[in-house]
């Protein structure tokens, strides 16, 4: 069972600065990351979601493969890469894994403009190695699965000064 974590930093850039530190601890197999999805809030309160992955693109370059494979096999390569291409970039574009984007909009919504929020989808981890590592992010636990008692080591982790 994965844990919803999401943090609210009142600076645009330091949800994508803790992401990173994230990403970095996912390579070292401290964390292991289902999404990590970074919300910003500009100064005319319009809301746009950062994703990891673009699975626009990574749609069109599966459907790009299959399409040209199949215009192969009926002789016409390159119109198989188009249709292939722009039919996976509509079923990428429509698809919607890890965090729900409504339920991620919505609650950047709430936040004040020039602000970002990290939500981050964790399925398992190293817990003692990543406080160590986010001490001293700043940033507000804005929602979360955790129990009472981790979300209470993690917001103390976020507060904390880095020594």
């Amino acid at each position: 069972m994965s844990t919803l974590v999401v943090i609210g930093y009142p600076e645009p850039y330091k949800a994508e600065e803790v992401r990173l530190k994230l990403r970095q601890m996912q390579r070292d197999y401290l964390i292991d990351l289902e999404d990590a999805v970074v919300a910003t809030k500009d100064a005319n309160g319009k809301v746009k979601l950062h994703q990891a992955i673009n699975l626009t693109a990574a749609g069109a370059m599966s459907g790009g493969f299959w399409g040209t494979l199949v215009g192969m096999i009926f002789l016409n390569p390159l119109l198989g890469l188009a249709v292939g291409a722009s039919a996976g970039a509509v079923s990428g574009a429509l698809a919607d894994i890890g965090i729900d984007d409504a339920f991620m909009k919505e609650l950047a919504a709430t936040m004040t403009p020039g602000s970002s929020v990290l939500f981050v989808l964790i399925r398992k981890s190293t817990p003692d190695r990543v406080l160590q590592e986010v001490t001293g992010t700043g940033g507000k636990i804005l929602k979360t699965s955790l129990s009472h008692e981790d979300e209470a080591k993690l917001q103390a982790a976020l507060s904390a000064s880095k020594a």
